[in-house]
């Protein structure tokens, strides 16, 4: 199904899930696409340093528009579609279904610049809390990608992320963290910015089982509920700081 709206006095297409490109409009990122008027969630096009870059677009929060409506989202994990144990190259340029669990790629967050970061929670009882940062950026790949976030804000999760800040991301296939071994290989099957471990693992294997037993394996967030438990969801959504 096509949608037609205008923009600047100009039409522009969009397909349910995708916006396409025009030569009037091509998105920055989602907040550049709500702005233009397009307020259903899904998958847009934006652009990027190496040219169009497929995201999901959050339009809505809670179920009402906000300020921080048009987020797009970094990182999802909902039910074990995807395979998260991957080498550094995939988690570089991303991989993933954009409609469901994917991951952006390090190399797309480090060319972003003034983002804000919020990381939405649910557990296997269908508890949810969420953690805002004020500040969210990643270093070029020359630097590791090191992790920038600050402005710590509680939505009821806790802050499980500020301990990763300053952090090289590191993979498998290349070691960054600052543990003995690889965080990565030996422990967690996943990709992130890794100390020695983790307070949080939201690329570790997805557990499907609710098993409090298992434990320090799945997608977890630790200083929520001071927990190692797998969670049901984890997602990662930035936006643009005006």
């Amino acid at each position: 199904m096509l949608l037609f709206f205008s923009c600047s006095n100009k039409v522009i297409v969009f397909t349910v899930f995708q916006v396409s490109k025009s030569d009037c409009f091509l998105a920055k990122d989602c907040s550049d696409v709500y702005a233009c008027g397009y307020s259903t969630s899904g998958v847009y096009s934006v652009s990027s340093v190496d040219g169009p870059l497929q995201v999901y677009c959050e339009m809505v929060s809670g179920g009402q528009m906000t300020e921080d409506t048009g987020r797009y989202v970094i990182l999802r994990r909902m039910n074990g579609e995807v395979n998260f144990f991957r080498p550094w190259k995939s988690y570089k340029w991303g991989f993933g279904n954009k409609g469901g669990e994917y991951w952006l790629g390090v190399e797309f967050m480090h060319q972003l610049t003034r983002y804000k970061l919020r990381v939405d929670l649910e557990d296997f009882e269908g508890q949810k809390a969420y953690a805002l940062y004020k500040s969210f950026s990643v270093d070029s790949e020359a630097d590791g990608y090191k992790l920038h976030v600050s402005g710590f804000v509680d939505g009821g999760a806790g802050d499980s992320l500020s301990p990763h800040n300053g952090m090289k991301f590191s993979t498998f296939d290349k070691d960054q963290d600052l543990l003995g071994d690889n965080c990565a290989l030996k422990y967690y099957q996943g990709g992130f910015w890794y100390k020695n471990c983790y307070y949080t693992n939201p690329t570790g294997n997805y557990l499907w089982e609710k098993d409090n037993r298992v434990t320090n394996t799945g997608a977890t967030w630790y200083y929520w509920k001071k927990s190692w438990n797998s969670l049901k969801s984890i997602s990662m959504k930035i936006r643009r700081v005006k």
